[in-house]
């Protein structure tokens, strides 16, 4: 018996597609697949505070920054000094003279402080009426 060639092509496309239909199979992975690792650190910002306070009038303040260096400042008090750095390790320091008293002062006393992420590093205080500085430094590590 001779079929037509339109039953041919139609038996041959369902015999294509009942091949194709098999089973299908998925793999399912038994382990985590590996993370991809960051080669780039991020940067993280510590900020440094200066801070001289007291009942003096006026004070000569010195510190040392990364950026500028050592810096001198004749101001009133209180003074704040405050600048962002990165990197995990800075030498600090600070100092204060105090260059006069108001004349209704009793109890002098002056204070200075180098706060890291507003916690205190290093701290120094005065009670007296002398003109000697006052000074701090250290090796800040994080």
């Amino acid at each position: 018996m001779r079929y037509p060639p339109w039953q041919i092509v139609v038996l041959v496309m369902i015999s294509a597609a009942a091949i194709a239909c098999g089973d299908t199979i998925i793999n399912v992975p038994t382990t985590p697949s590996s993370a991809t690792t960051s080669t780039t650190t991020p940067v993280v910002k510590n900020t440094i505070q200066f801070r001289v306070t007291g009942n003096a009038i006026s004070a000569r303040v010195r510190y040392s920054t990364p950026t500028d260096g050592l810096g001198q400042v004749v101001t009133s008090l209180p003074y704040f000094n405050t600048f962002s750095i990165s990197g995990d390790s800075l030498f600090l320091s600070l100092e204060a003279t105090p260059l006069g008293w108001g004349s209704g002062v009793s109890y002098p006393f002056l204070s200075i402080q180098i706060a890291v992420n507003n916690t205190v590093f290093r701290e120094a205080t005065s009670q007296d009426f002398l003109a000697s500085p006052l000074s701090i430094s250290g090796q800040w590590r994080q």
